[in-house]
């Protein structure tokens, strides 16, 4: 029986070993060595170097001179350690507030917009944190942000274009504009507008 015993043991000790230790500092070792930028975050730079954000996690922007993402649902809003939805149903009165209110500020804000407001500004992803819009998003807020920025609708036209996204390999998925990167964009091309 104590053969037994001290070959579980030796047994858990060894997978423990193997699959708790040296596979993750493995894998670890291989991301930073082929991947290092993803690896570590994905996080983005302004012109002086410092850190803004992850191109992978939505945050918010409020001055008029930049583009905004979709609504958060994630804990008090952009909240990455709460990420997901707000699971209120179609029916749910409080989604029905929520969206109400957000269509109002939308109108209000974006007064020069043409068309109705693109739908994925008005409601949240599953995860909260969704860092993409189409480019329909980005360009229904396109007059808001060239007001504010003093400049022509056809440049801020110009430097969304350039970060737009086009599906991977020409059909995997669509198009998408990061907002982080697009704001990071119109700021290397007309300077960072005042607070």
């Amino acid at each position: 029986m104590f053969k037994m015993i001290w070959a579980s043991m030796v047994f858990a000790f060894v997978t423990l070993f193997l699959t708790g230790i040296l596979y993750p500092y493995f894998v670890t070792f291989c991301a930073q060595i082929l991947f290092p930028y993803q690896a570590n975050g994905s996080f983005l730079k302004n012109d002086a170097g410092q850190i803004v954000g992850s191109e992978l996690i939505a945050q918010p922007f409020s001055n008029p001179a930049y583009f905004q993402p979709r609504p958060s649902a994630a804990g008090n809003g952009y909240d990455p350690t709460s990420s997901g939805g707000s699971n209120f149903g179609q029916t749910s009165q409080k989604l029905l507030d929520r969206i109400s209110s957000d269509v109002t500020r939308l109108q209000k804000e974006n007064s020069q917009a043409i068309g109705s407001i693109p739908v994925e500004l008005v409601t949240t992803s599953g995860s909260g944190l969704d860092p993409d819009l189409s480019p329909e998003g980005a360009i229904w807020q396109m007059p808001r942000v060239a007001s504010a920025r003093g400049v022509t609708v056809e440049r801020v036209k110009q430097v969304l274009d350039s970060v737009t996204n086009q599906p991977q390999f020409g059909f995997l998925g669509e198009s998408r504009v990061n907002v982080l990167k697009a704001n990071l964009a119109l700021d290397r091309r007309f300077g960072a507008p005042s607070k």
